[in-house]
């Protein structure tokens, strides 16, 4: 039998400790992240400095969704801020796809051992370095070689070598300027998309390899009926990612323009809108109401996307199942009900 100095020893918890050490993250998130948004949201019913930031209740909304309001300028703001979520779009989709094209052919490539190429781990490196350059170092060095002048490299070269006889516009042109956007980010982000799904092939268990290829599967049965379907997780990981990522796309479209040129609206997204809200001309000028309307309104979209992406992606089998173990679960407590027996 125990004594009671060991039933006291039994009953100390330590859980507490645990609290103590977790709570650092909890105290950093709750105040860097979880306040800004509840305070974005209180933001976005209120009006702009001018007005001491009065309450207008669901004016910022109507305003910037359908262009009705009490401010002036309510068909204009409105117009500007459906022109910047469809440029959001354009340069996500414009990036996404040749991005993921791009990242699944190497990942399939550097991860094929038949493919015996040398110097894998320095092209895997070479490939990943952009991901770690800063964006605005990346939109600087853009804007300097494909400037709109002989000037600039690109330009100079082109005509130095007769191929073009005036320079092209790569930053003024609306189509031209939207591709070189889509091009960079595409450029910045593929290493990173190709080292996740490198890693998720390198998870698939090779011994199913080894049995499509007895069973005389080619590379192209091997990679659609193997790799793409067990990829299928990291490939939700990787569009999620991507959609609020590229949703939230600010560096390279506001910097990607010549020093002391106004802001071209063809890149405008809708970062860069509620970025010009938050922050135009003076503070009584600034309206924080219609930038906090247009990220809670982006948020939404973002979480409609997102969950969508998931509900399309879910595992339909382990779905089918669970419900078959339901109906299973539910016959069976009928029948012992039925039968008068206790469960």
């Amino acid at each position: 039998m125990a004594s009671a100095a060991q039933r006291r020893i039994k009953s100390i918890s330590y859980a507490k400790y645990g609290y103590m050490f977790i709570a650092p993250f909890f105290l950093v998130y709750c105040f860097f992240q979880i306040w800004p948004l509840i305070y974005t949201f209180i933001l976005s019913f209120q009006g702009n400095q001018a007005t001491n930031g009065q309450f207008v209740g669901l004016d910022n909304y109507t305003t910037i969704l359908i262009g009705q309001g009490t401010a002036a300028g309510a068909s204009a703001t409105s117009a500007e801020f459906w022109k910047s979520l469809g440029n959001t779009f354009i340069l996500w989709f414009g990036n996404f796809i040749p991005q993921i094209l791009l990242s699944l052919l190497l990942a399939v490539w550097f991860t094929d051992a038949k493919i015996k190429l040398p110097g894998k781990g320095f092209f895997k490196v070479v490939m990943y370095m952009p991901n770690i350059i800063t964006a605005a170092s990346v939109a600087a060095l853009y804007v300097n070689l494909f400037g709109e002048s002989k000037y600039y490299f690109v330009n100079g070269a082109l005509l130095d070598l007769g191929l073009v006889e005036d320079p092209i516009k790569f930053i003024s042109d609306p189509v031209v300027s939207k591709v070189m956007v889509m091009f960079i980010q595409t450029w910045l982000w593929f290493g990173n998309t190709m080292i996740m799904l490198m890693s998720g092939i390198m998870g698939i268990n090779p011994s199913l390899f080894e049995a499509a290829n007895i069973d005389g599967a080619n590379s192209t049965q091997v990679f659609t009926k193997v790799t793409l379907p067990l990829l299928q997780p990291i490939m939700v990981y990787t569009m999620i990612t991507s959609m609020i990522g590229g949703l939230q796309m600010f560096d390279i479209p506001y910097l990607y323009h010549t020093a002391g040129q106004k802001f071209s609206r063809e890149l405008e997204t809708v970062a860069v809108y509620i970025y010009y809200n938050f922050n135009t001309g003076t503070e009584a000028q600034s309206n924080y109401g219609y930038a906090g309307a247009a990220s809670i309104i982006i948020f939404i979209i973002t979480a409609i996307l997102g969950s969508i992406t998931f509900y399309m992606n879910r595992d339909k089998d382990e779905i089918a199942q669970k419900k078959q173990r339901k109906r299973a679960m539910k016959q069976y407590k009928a029948k012992m009900k039925k039968g008068g027996l206790a469960l």
